[in-house]
């Protein structure tokens, strides 16, 4: 069984259904002790970073979610917010990933603009989350913020910087796409951390 933390963000029924087209057995909860018992867990997202770290507080997950030893996988805010620290909001985050979560700078000349809304490249892709996607393969990305380059990044895109598209260190993993909304591609990902991760 895979729990979907829900944290009061956005995004949820989309996560849901793209697991139920899956035919995946899933929970949606906010109760740790059904967090800690899942097989996997899911912390997905869309929102601004300090209400969201708020949310996960006022429930209690933050240590929960930090000592879960079965895979984890954050999308898009979930990722952000197992990172270190994130400048929207100037938010400390739970500490899984060692990198901060930067604003993009806009620039219209170059054409960069914030937020990065649509279909992008990733590539450098790494680790049986991604098995069975090609090199420059297009996810679908909504987001104004995203995780500095660093070791444990597993995909890496640019919207004016490269940036860490996927994160993992352990058991847990991140995508700052979106697979749910990333069609096919997406639905690879995802089987792949149900069935591989």
């Amino acid at each position: 069984m895979i729990a979907i933390v829900d944290y009061d963000t956005g995004n949820l029924c989309s996560v849901c259904n793209a697991l139920r087209r899956l035919g995946v057995e899933y929970v949606l909860t906010d109760d740790a002790e059904t967090i800690r018992n899942a097989d996997k867990v899911l912390l997905p997202g869309v929102g601004e970073a300090s209400s969201a770290m708020e949310k996960l507080r006022e429930r209690g997950l933050c240590d929960v979610i930090k000592n879960l030893t079965q895979p984890v996988l954050g999308i898009c805010i979930g990722m952000q917010l197992m990172c270190a620290s994130s400048e929207e909001g100037n938010t400390t985050c739970l500490g899984i990933f060692p990198t901060a979560v930067k604003r993009f700078a806009a620039d219209k000349a170059a054409g960069v603009k914030v937020p990065h809304m649509g279909w992008n490249e990733i590539h450098s892709l790494k680790t049986p989350l991604l098995d069975g996607l090609a090199e420059g393969s297009f996810l679908y990305f909504v987001h104004s913020f995203a995780p500095q380059m660093c070791d444990e990044a597993i995909a890496s895109s640019v919207n004016g910087v490269q940036f860490a598209a996927a994160l993992n260190k352990g058991n847990f993993y991140g995508t700052q796409f979106h697979p749910e909304k990333s069609g096919t591609i997406g639905e690879v990902i995802l089987r792949n951390f149900v069935e591989k991760c």
